[in-house]
């Protein structure tokens, strides 16, 4: 089948094709730097162990180890994904043309070169402050009993505020700054109430840090688990989204979809959220029974997430969408790309829905023809529409890009491997 006759059996169904191809077009996906090193950053020994619930599985050959190697694979991830993207930093992928400063001295000309690199190539910024794999988490930050740790930690999340309006200014748009920490016990606390306590006045402290809220989104980021704190985690989902609705005026709420007990789907929780935000911030990934980030795959959870997105018009500026995932036992560069384009192909799928005639059939209680139509829509020509996407966006098409990547890891990453 042709992508003609494919857009006719769409438009037969009330769908726009080409208007919902220059929607996807229009909607950014924050592509995270951590796929490319795993999560390891400029920041500290590369060797020294990740922590804070942060884990990398596996050794594959390539891995970026500094920041023009990370860049250059970066420039190749950009090169294979269709659609607007933006850039999601780590505090810890700071540039030290002047010398070091530890975390809470960190200051926007670290960014400098980040900064260049996104305007080069129109690209705007999210940011994340690095609460993780560090001397100073003890092994608590924000909501450690220690004041001079809850205080070095308060200074670093300060400067990252500091840091996202200046990449906000820099490339012209919105930065979404995203506070997570992993704190929390491996095992039964004897106490739940005092780390939450401070761990909300440290936020408080960070968040009094002067900043434009249309440039810059602070997000408070949930989470259910995760290794070495299995027990209790600070900042947990109830934690997280009462915080942000007691301050709205100031943060908005943002949900990974690894960082909820297995049964539960943040795909459900979009219009819930959406009832009493104006913004949300989502990060896009696959757990496997537990927040494992796995790569995203087009599959029903990563299709039902932007389905709902779509229906709930968080399009229009409303929901801020991001990855979050990172394999080191497969080819990185295919791992980043691959997660990317399947969660812009899930974009895509769910904008050639036919949404108003889905919610017509709901409101009508013809539950049987919605349930079919929901069905049969499934088997639609919707593979030509995707190739169709990729030309136009002038980047290989499935069946395609790997051997591109293949081409690049036998001329770059294994030559890194030599040195």
């Amino acid at each position: 089948m042709s992508y003609s006759e494919a857009k006719e059996r769409y438009l037969a169904l009330g769908v726009d094709v080409e208007k919902a191809m220059e929607r996807a077009m229009r909607t950014p996906i924050s592509l995270h730097v951590w796929q490319g090193d795993d999560v390891r950053g400029f920041d500290t020994d590369p060797d020294k162990p990740l922590t804070g619930g942060i884990q990398t599985t596996g050794n594959y050959p390539g891995r970026a180890s500094n920041p023009s190697e990370l860049m250059a694979d970066m420039d190749m991830v950009l090169s294979l994904v269709p659609g607007k993207k933006k850039i999601n930093l780590h505090a810890s992928y700071g540039i030290f043309e002047d010398g070091w400063v530890d975390r809470d001295r960190l200051e926007p000309k670290h960014f400098r070169l980040w900064a260049e690199w996104l305007k080069q190539r129109g690209l705007g910024a999210d940011f994340n402050p690095t609460f993780f794999s560090h001397e100073k988490c003890d092994p608590l930050t924000l909501s450690s009993p220690n004041k001079e740790t809850r205080d070095f930690w308060i200074r670093h999340g300060k400067a990252c505020i500091r840091i996202s309006q200046y990449l906000a200014e820099e490339t012209g748009e919105p930065c979404t700054m995203n506070i997570w920490t992993g704190d929390g016990y491996k095992d039964i606390p004897g106490d739940r109430l005092g780390p939450r306590l401070r761990y909300k006045e440290s936020i408080d402290e960070i968040l009094s840090e002067p900043y434009d809220f249309d440039k810059v989104k602070p997000c408070v980021e949930s989470k259910v688990f995760g290794i070495g704190v299995e027990s209790y985690t600070a900042g947990s989902g109830e934690f997280s989204l009462l915080y942000a609705a007691m301050n709205r005026d100031k943060c908005i709420p943002l949900m990974d979809n690894g960082h909820y007990h297995p049964t539960e789907m943040v795909s459900d929780k979009i219009s819930s959220l959406l009832s009493f935000f104006p913004e949300i911030a989502l990060h896009i990934t696959r757990p496997v029974r537990w927040d494992s980030d796995h790569v995203v795959l087009f599959d029903d959870e990563t299709r039902e997430i932007m389905k709902e997105v779509v229906r709930c018009g968080g399009l229009e500026g409303r929901v801020h969408l991001a990855l979050d995932y990172f394999d080191a036992s497969i080819n990185r560069i295919a791992a980043w790309a691959m997660g990317a384009r399947n969660a812009e192909k899930a974009l895509l799928y769910a904008l050639l829905e036919n949404g108003e005639e889905m919610k017509d059939l709901q409101d009508s209680s013809d539950f049987t023809s919605l349930l079919v139509k929901m069905d049969e829509e499934k088997t639609l020509p919707f593979g030509e529409i995707w190739k169709e996407y990729c030309s136009r966006c002038q980047v290989p098409g499935d069946g395609e890009w790997l051997e591109e990547v293949r081409q690049y890891e036998k001329k770059i990453l294994k030559e890194r491997e030599k040195k």
